[in-house]
């Protein structure tokens, strides 16, 4: 049987019962939500080099390019996680991002829900092969983060 989880998304006073999101579609999330980000990543990291480049001959180096895309994604994910719950893939997905009490994630759940899923990811997936061993099967940035990803009900609108 499904893992159930109180979620409202602060969307209305009532709250509603809602089922964890299942492994496959949160996935296909992830997936879908890369190939957004590369219109992110092209319109705030490489329009502005360009023109950087183009108008003063100056390529910042490595590391500060690192710093820069991980400062603009964790600004694209607070921004939507903050403003709703969901970004544009999981709005598409029916998922929502919540805190362990149903409630909206607060900013610093979502900064470490952010800077921990680099490494979850990086290093080989494992934390999100952790997911196949998690008895709710949450990934493991959301785990140590305190958050979880639901499925919304179909008559929810994102």
């Amino acid at each position: 049987m499904p893992s159930k989880a109180n979620a409202n998304g602060g969307l209305s006073a009532r709250r509603q019962t809602v089922e964890l999101a299942g492994l496959r579609r949160r996935l296909a999330s992830m997936l879908y939500e890369s190939l957004l980000l590369l219109g992110v990543l092209a319109l705030t990291f490489m329009v502005p080099l360009l023109v950087l480049g183009i108008g003063t001959d100056y390529t910042p180096r490595g590391g500060v390019l690192w710093i820069y895309i991980f400062a603009v994604l964790g600004m694209y994910f607070l921004w939507y996680w903050r403003r709703g719950g969901q970004t544009l893939a999981m709005q598409t997905w029916k998922l929502r991002i919540v805190n362990s009490d149903g409630k909206p994630v607060s900013l610093r759940q979502g900064w470490i829900r952010y800077a921990l899923a680099w490494p979850s990811v990086l290093f080989f997936g494992a934390g999100v092969i952790w997911a196949l061993i998690d008895k709710d099967r949450q990934f493991l940035h959301d785990r140590l983060a305190g958050t979880r990803i639901v499925l919304l009900p179909a008559s929810t609108l994102a």
